[in-house]
């Protein structure tokens, strides 16, 4: 691991994740930290901006422009919508002398797009991602990928940030925690409506209890457990969870996640997979995924 080093950050956006990582770095002594955020001197936040930087003692910048000079490793941590346009502001002021690594959530195609945007500055080009919170602090989990990636590593992790470079595929880490939420997110959104629609039959705290239970252990054993048999009882479970969607919509709640759920688990049952296996369930979930892949015509890797 590289030393401690003082360097010049700039980061693209001060907001939540902006703030944190500007105020946990200047207080593990991180001398100069710059930030361009468009609201900081006209918006409705400008004021929690400007009283947030001033406390964490970083400068505010005006421009991308004034950022590129100010700065040699540049972190952007906008929202994933704004890539593709913040890294369009950026191309005409990085140099070969700069870092530049989007951290936003999007997708890697998101991510590649902003490094063929920047691709002729010369800067060394990365893509980041976010896994953890700020509420574990600037040192919140986070990886790296791409040809910046390891660099961004030997310049932030000694000062206390934990990030993990996935690779030198740009687009790794955005992958990563782009697909992952499809799981994370959708567990708060299932818990949702389950919650609400059991709310409306008086049962909220007794069904999230009985789910707990089966929930209870480590969750590797709850992929081995669900995806093999799965394959096997794709249509029991859809019609389960068709019923399941017809108690939600009774309880007056729209059953978005059960519907979609049920959908899903039709999809897998018209892939024939019973029939593949002959009714025995496949001992890994891998090899349940290798049989889906190949009866949807999906190719792993590409």
């Amino acid at each position: 691991m590289a030393d401690r080093t003082q360097f010049r950050l700039g980061l693209v956006g001060y907001g939540e994740i902006g703030s944190t990582l500007g105020a946990g770095l200047r207080g593990a002594g991180l001398e100069r930290i710059a930030c361009y955020d468009k609201y900081a001197f006209d918006g409705p936040y400008a004021d929690l901006i400007q009283g947030r930087a001033r406390q964490a003692g970083v400068t505010l910048v005006r421009s991308n422009a004034e950022l590129a000079e100010t700065a040699d490793l540049i972190v952007s941590v906008t929202p994933g919508a704004a890539s593709l346009e913040s890294a369009e502001a950026f191309a005409p002021v990085l140099s070969g002398r700069h870092t530049f690594l989007d951290f936003a959530s999007a997708t890697p195609k998101v991510k590649q797009g902003v490094a063929a945007k920047l691709e002729a500055t010369g800067a060394l080009l990365g893509d980041g991602a976010i896994e953890g919170t700020p509420l574990h602090g600037y040192s919140m989990r986070m990886l790296s990928s791409g040809p910046a990636g390891e660099r961004v590593c030997d310049l932030l992790v000694p000062w206390g940030m934990q990030i993990a470079f996935m690779g030198p595929a740009l687009g790794t880490a955005s992958g990563i925690k782009i697909l992952r939420s499809v799981l994370i997110k959708g567990i708060e959104a299932l818990h949702d409506e389950m919650l609400l629609a059991a709310r409306q039959y008086g049962i909220d705290e007794i069904v999230l209890a009985s789910a707990s239970k089966t929930l209870a252990r480590p969750w590797m054993d709850t992929v081995q457990s669900l995806t093999p048999s799965g394959v096997i009882h794709a249509k029991r479970r859809a019609e389960e969870l068709e019923m399941s969607a017809d108690a939600v919509a009774d309880s007056g709640v729209e059953p978005i996640m059960a519907r979609a759920i049920a959908q899903r688990l039709r999809w897998k049952e018209s892939l024939g997979l019973k029939d593949h296996f002959k009714g025995v369930v496949p001992a890994t979930y891998q090899e349940a995924l290798d049989a889906m892949e190949l009866k949807a015509g999906l190719k792993a890797g590409k």
